[in-house]
């Protein structure tokens, strides 16, 4: 897949649910939904669309070279994050595995400035990021943004979209609101509506 199929899949996409702009991670669990009649999408399906991700998320830079173990390691960090989202929206206790995968992500790298020396400017703290690296960075970025919502204010407002089949998460911020995009909206009420005529029908 190349740069320009990478972009067609996002523009195919749903927008971002709201809550996104305020949790990467938020959006980062919503890169793959299940959509009406059987569709789908998945925004790190491979290495470009990964890494096109992380680009538009401010999270890498486009001259990093991606590979397919490594967007498979963002998918299966995906998979944890979802499932403690839906242990919180759905008040059961969280796998432990996910736990776990959250935090290895999370000690992957230095979470603090490392002290460095150079000529011209002396010591001086530095966050590092080599290159080899920059997916540990952004898992490590992503894990500490999920478990910061997870254990903040805004967790009693994290739910699940209320449009089947759709399976992506939202913050409620809209009131009574809850669905993750207009479309679904859409769907849901035109499904309320349909119900309330074939019940007046019977």
């Amino acid at each position: 897949m190349d740069d320009t199929l990478a972009t067609g899949i996002a523009q195919a996409a749903l927008p971002p649910a709201p809550g996104a702009d305020r949790y990467r991670s938020l959006d980062f669990a919503d890169a793959a939904a299940t959509l009406p009649a059987g569709q789908s999408y998945d925004l790190l399906a491979t290495p470009e669309s990964a890494t096109h991700w992380l680009v538009n998320h401010d999270l890498t830079t486009p001259d990093v070279q991606m590979y397919e173990v490594c967007a498979q390691r963002m998918r299966t960090l995906r998979t944890h994050v979802r499932a403690l989202f839906s242990a919180r929206v759905d008040g059961t206790p969280p796998p432990e595995e996910s736990l776990r995968a959250v935090n290895e992500a999370l000690t992957a790298v230095p979470t603090a400035p490392l002290l460095a020396w150079d000529g011209t400017q002396g010591l001086r703290r530095v966050q590092a990021h080599p290159t080899d690296q920059a997916v540990n960075h952004a898992l490590a970025t992503l894990a500490a943004d999920a478990a910061d919502l997870l254990t903040g204010p805004d967790a009693d407002i994290l739910a699940a979209c209320g449009s089947a089949p759709c399976d992506r998460f939202l913050l409620l911020t809209h009131g009574r609101r809850h669905w993750c995009s207009t479309r679904c909206g859409d769907r849901a009420r035109a499904a309320r509506a349909y119900a309330r005529r074939s019940g007046a029908s019977d």
